[in-house]
């Protein structure tokens, strides 16, 4: 089936309608089963995932047909890339999909958490009412350091731009790309300056467990830290202890190192954090929105049209 692409999980229609405007086959099957998408991977010369299955040595040599995989989102952490590459197969994700929703939704929950919208919700809503225990602290005047300087990282430093704030960013990966909404920095600056800290990284070997005690331990400040990246970037028990000695004022965790139910709750940290009124929590949703939903399939058909075009 040369031009047959098999698509795993729910995606917005306009991706299989201009797939097959460009003579793709598309069979959309999002609730097969990682075992049954095993046995027919091997029929297709194209593959659609999010986040169903990691797409290992098994699943990349059963595709012995495989030309290309679309990962409808921004993080390839789920699938083996190296080997894919060494067997031929295009790549293509779509952080530029999502970078707007992740970037509106780190702000929003920075905001909640400066100025404690959940707590004080919550204790309105009881019937009481504290404005001294919920004065809260403002963006202006603040340096915000990003690490991450992608498409998720520059989104959010662009939304930030009309608060009045620094912004600092650093990346391993890329140099000179200082621009009108942050500065290059090295991460010396970062936890030297810093008074708001924000995740936009990949999950590599590199960054997996990046914040940890000892890395927290280097920040000069008190920190609200948000995390719209990989749940296992942070050790969640790091981020528990600074909280309880006051070196993290408040976090926003859109991702934990272990995510859904029930698996979640058999975490021996996940009580702690549940209770704690200065930690805000999202079910892996930053990027997950009405509009991103439609964009990140637009944008995997529009690089799979020049890749059509290119071969």
């Amino acid at each position: 089936m040369k031009n047959s692409i098999l698509i795993v999980d729910d995606i917005h229609p306009v991706f299989t309608e201009r797939a097959e405007a460009m003579g793709y086959h598309c069979d959309y099957r999002p609730l097969i089963t990682p075992g049954q998408a095993l046995e027919i991977i091997g029929g297709y010369a194209g593959l659609v995932m999010r986040s169903k299955f990691k797409l290992n040595r098994e699943y990349i040599d059963a595709g012995k047909n495989l030309r290309f995989v679309c990962r409808a989102g921004a993080g390839m952490d789920n699938i083996d890339e190296k080997y894919a590459i060494q067997k031929g197969i295009t790549l293509i994700n779509a952080p530029q999909g999502n970078a707007d929703a992740v970037g509106e939704h780190a702000v929003g929950m920075l905001l909640s958490l400066m100025n404690n919208f959940n707590n004080a919700d919550m204790q309105v809503r009881s019937g009481t009412w504290d404005r001294e225990a919920n004065r809260g602290y403002e963006l202006k005047g603040k340096t915000v350091g990003i690490i991450g300087y992608g498409f998720m990282g520059h989104s959010f430093a662009r939304k930030l731009s009309g608060f009045g704030v620094n912004v600092i960013a650093y990346d391993k990966y890329k140099t000179g790309f200082t621009d009108q909404y942050a500065r290059e920095a090295s991460m010396e600056e970062i936890v030297k300056y810093s008074d708001v800290l924000s995740l936009h990284i990949p999950l590599t070997a590199e960054t997996m467990g990046l914040v940890n005690e000892e890395y927290l331990l280097h920040f000069k400040k008190p920190i609200f830290l948000i995390n719209t990246s990989r749940g296992q970037a942070v050790k969640t028990s790091a981020v528990l202890k600074a909280i309880q000695q006051g070196r993290i004022l408040g976090a926003g965790l859109d991702v934990l190192e272990t995510e859904k139910f029930p698996a979640l709750a058999d975490q021996e940290w996940f009580d702690e954090l549940r209770r704690s009124k200065k930690v805000i929590l999202t079910p892996h949703i930053a990027g997950w929105t009405f509009e991103s939903y439609r964009k990140i399939s637009e944008v995997m058909a529009g690089k799979l049209e020049v890749l059509s075009l290119e071969s």
